[in-house]
């Protein structure tokens, strides 16, 4: 067996291109989970009745920009940017009676109180998508028999949109013996969205009362740049990658970058 590497997508600002990359992929066959997804989503497909051979592009409609945060899909994106052929990626919602899959952010579906099309007619075939890039915090079930498909980070999503995943190296690969001597610090936490209630917060303060544990971020008022948070974190044993929430399958790239990437020992918790 080779050693294990990790495959991740960039921290939470660049979210929004792997998301782009996402929803070209949907022509292909409404689908994304690097090399295994396209297979998932042929089935979406070919149960919709859109055509892939590539006489027409599949146009997704964008409802909502995912944290309010834009970015320009002038051209071919699908073609220009991940050499994706037959998708049409579009924001404008002026565009609705000739999309074939509309996309729905859950955050912003939330914070705009379930603000949904039902008033506009909805073309036979067109396909509605649930997504979510972050742990629901409330309830979903007034949103029953509404969507067709789900696009989130958990396993049973119909598109599952993992923040990372384990890969095999290399075989004949070895792993690489003894303690960088650049470590500093028995922990450190990186943490900006500090609440008292949550259960990470608690788990902290009981945890510091036995061991020190250095902490930066906003809360601290120590922020660190993108280009000193993985050496920082390199210079800690272990690194505490706490979620603020606990979610099946959410794991983010606090484990996936900040922790692996770093070169530290991920203090992970989750339900068990």
């Amino acid at each position: 067996m080779g050693d294990p590497s990790t495959k991740t997508p960039a921290p939470r600002l660049v979210r929004m291109y792997l998301l782009l990359s996402l929803l070209c992929m949907l022509s292909l066959g409404f689908l994304w989970r690097w090399q295994r997804v396209s297979q998932a989503l042929t089935n979406h497909t070919t149960c919709s009745g859109l055509e892939r051979s590539g006489r027409r592009n599949l146009t997704v409609l964008l409802w909502y920009w995912p944290f309010d945060k834009p970015f320009s899909l002038t051209g071919d994106v699908c073609w220009d940017k991940y050499r994706i052929p037959g998708c049409r990626l579009v924001s404008q919602r002026s565009l609705f009676p000739t999309a074939d899959v509309v996309v729905f952010h859950n955050r912003e579906l939330l914070q705009r109180h379930g603000d949904l099309p039902f008033d506009l007619p909805r073309p036979a075939g067109q396909r509605w998508a649930w997504m979510s890039l972050e742990a629901p915090s409330s309830n979903l079930k007034r949103y029953s028999n509404v969507f067709n498909m789900t696009i989130s980070y958990r396993r049973d999503a119909d598109i599952t949109i993992p923040y990372g995943e384990l890969q095999a190296g290399e075989a004949g690969g070895h792993l690489t013996g003894g303690v960088p001597s650049n470590k500093s610090f028995l922990a450190c936490w990186v943490i900006s969205n500090y609440q008292r209630h949550h259960r990470r917060s608690k788990v902290y303060k009981e945890l510091k009362a036995l061991i020190p544990v250095q902490v930066y971020g906003r809360w601290t008022r120590t922020p660190l740049s993108s280009e000193a948070l993985l050496p920082t974190i390199s210079r800690c044993y272990f690194y505490l990658a706490f979620e603020n929430t606990i979610s099946r399958d959410y794991i983010t790239e606090k484990l996936w970058r900040n922790s692996y990437q770093g070169g530290a020992l991920p203090w992970c918790w989750a339900l068990l």
